[in-house]
This record gives structure tokens, C-alpha cells and sequence, in this order.
């Protein structure tokens, strides 16, 4: 018999939810199989919908053995630290990315991520406890390996709710990328389409039609300065999806510099001879907060950026000094 009680970070979420995350090897069937006959919650049996508070007290009837086998606790090996940290508080933490990093693991990567770095880094200061039955801090917006810039970090269960909430309504948390595109670009434009992923070439396709296929998307481009061929923007991301500012842009006519998977291939071949780009020249530069949630409310206001990378930089002032 296991018996233990839910913290801060573990509740407010429901049974099932909770004990896959907990169980992490366990099988689907086997969390249900033991939801019927051999989980308690206050002494009581309790439906898979259930939720959970902090201070319920939870029997599992099973043998340590089987809990450790099923638990798979979380090991954080030591990773450099390769980010910098723009703004950080006791709920929050917002890094930037440097280029050539995942966010998170994929299946061929699974220790050298920012998110183990943050986590580390949390670790080392006190922060974030391993033993934690099914949280641990995640980022709550990704980007591309070899996207450079700011990515936000909840360091606890509610702070990761609350942010994840705002980035879905989309009134709250504003994000705005700088890159260099192809072509030189006379005013602003707004961009709306619909996204299809292919997961397996890993890669979407844009569409101007407003059908049921695809999810919607809407990028605005804020044009900074244009010379020799190319332009300098700022874009705001409205929705958020999978390479959605190099899909779209590369759709509207000007790609990004340097992309190879939605770039035009003569262009970034004159870009790699001239400024040795040999990948997207793209980054997240700031985020600005406003009517934040309650949970967040005294960040209502505030502006968090981060320093271009030096070859962004060095190439930007070749160009439009």
C-alpha cells in the first residue's frame, strides 16, 4: 500500500490525469484497472473525473516495487547552461533561446533541451523539488531549434494554467519576432490563411481559402527598413502555430532569409555567400503583458525583450547601415 497527499502543484486537475503523469510507465489500461478497484481519495473510491485539492490524501493498493517500476522518476542530468535569463520571478521564469537549441525533447533528443537547462537551473536554486508527483516546469511557448528568443517557463502548476489560458484567448500576452525577408516590402501588412501540418515531411502548407480544412492563422508584419533587396520586420504573432511566421511569410512573397525548408533556394544561396547564413535568421524579440489574469496581474504592463544574436545583428547593420 502507497500513501501519500496531494501539494499545490498536484491538484487541481482530475484523477486519471493526474495518476497517468504520476505512473508514468503504466499503461492506459492498467491506471483505469486501478482507478476501479485500487485507489482511494480520501478514503473513498473515486470516479476517473474526480478532482483533486491539495490535502486529499491518496491510497494506491499496490507494492513499492510496482510503484517504483510504474513511477519512473524524473532524472535531470547536469546540462551547461546555454540560455540567459530576461525576466524571472517566484511564478514565472522567461529565458532566451540561444540558435541550435530544442525547447523540449524529441525522439531523437532527450537531455540536451532548454527545458532541462531551466529545469536545472530551477533545481540548483531551490526552485522545483524531483520528487513532485506529476509536475515539473514547462515551457508554455516553444520555438524552432534554430529560432533564437524568448521562451516563457511556469515554475509552478498554477502559474502554467494560468499562462497557457492567456496565450489561448490571445488578448494577454503579445508576442513580436524580428527577422530579415526577402524582397523589399513598401508597408505593413496583416496576413490571414489557414495552416495544414504534415506530420510527416514536418512541415505546413498556407492556404488564402476559409474552408473547414486547416486551422486559422493571422500574422501582422510591421515593416522596420528596406534596402538592397530586403526588408527588416517586425512580426506579431496573433495565433501560434507550428512555423507559422516562415510558412506564412514565405507564402505572402518574402521569405524568410536563410530558410531552407520554406526559403527560395537562389536567394539563400547569395545570403550564404555574402553573409554565411546557412539557416532562418528569425527571433523572438519581445513580449509585452497586458490584462493579464488575476493569478499574473502585476505584470499587466510590462515589456520583456531580448539582445538580437551577433550574427543577426552583424548581417542587420551590413545591410540597412
Amino acid at each position: 500500500m502507497i500513501k501519500f497527499s496531494i501539494t499545490e502543484n498536484d491538484g487541481n486537475q482530475r484523477l486519471d490525469k493526474f495518476l497517468k503523469k504520476y505512473l508514468r510507465n503504466a499503461s492506459l489500461s492498467h491506471v483505469y484497472k486501478l482507478l476501479r478497484k485500487d485507489v482511494k481519495v480520501n478514503g473513498r473510491r473515486e470516479k476517473p473525473e474526480t478532482i483533486l485539492y491539495a490535502g486529499d490524501e491518496i491510497i494506491l493498493y499496490i507494492s513499492e516495487e510496482d510503484e517504483k517500476a510504474f513511477k519512473s522518476d524524473r532524472v535531470i542530468s547536469k546540462q551547461k547552461r546555454q540560455f540567459s535569463i530576461a525576466y524571472e520571478d517566484k511564478n514565472l521564469i522567461i529565458v532566451s533561446k540561444p540558435f541550435g537549441l530544442l525547447t523540449h525533447g524529441d525522439s531523437f533528443e532527450k537531455k540536451k533541451t532548454l527545458a532541462n537547462q531551466v529545469t536545472g537551473y530551477l533545481i540548483e536554486n531551490g526552485e522545483y523539488d524531483t520528487s513532485e508527483k506529476s509536475f515539473s516546469p514547462a515551457p508554455v511557448n516553444r520555438l524552432d531549434r534554430n529560432t533564437t528568443g524568448l521562451v516563457m517557463f511556469g515554475k509552478n502548476s498554477m502559474a502554467v494554467k494560468n499562462l497557457n489560458l492567456m496565450i489561448k484567448e490571445r488578448s494577454h500576452i503579445r508576442k513580436y519576432y524580428s527577422t530579415i525577408v526577402v524582397g523589399e516590402i513598401k508597408k505593413d501588412i496583416t496576413l490571414k490563411g489557414r495552416l495544414e501540418k504534415d506530420t510527416v515531411e514536418n512541415k505546413v502548407s498556407i492556404s488564402d481559402e476559409f474552408g473547414e480544412d486547416g486551422k486559422e492563422i493571422e500574422t501582422v508584419v510591421k515593416v522596420i527598413s528596406s534596402a538592397k533587396g530586403f526588408t527588416l520586420v517586425e512580426v506579431e504573432l496573433i495565433t501560434g502555430r507550428t512555423h507559422q511566421i516562415r510558412a506564412h511569410l514565405a507564402h505572402a512573397g518574402c521569405p524568410v532569409i536563410g530558410d531552407t525548408k520554406y526559403g527560395e533556394k537562389h536567394s539563400n544561396w547569395k545570403i550564404n555567400q555574402k553573409y554565411g547564413v546557412t539557416t532562418q535568421i528569425l527571433h523572438a524579440e519581445r513580449l509585452y503583458f497586458d490584462n493579464m489574469l488575476p493569478y499574473f496581474d502585476y505584470m499587466s504592463g510590462l515589456e520583456v525583450k531580448a539582445e538580437l544574436p551577433k550574427e543577426f545583428k552583424k548581417i542587420k547593420e551590413e545591410i540597412f547601415s
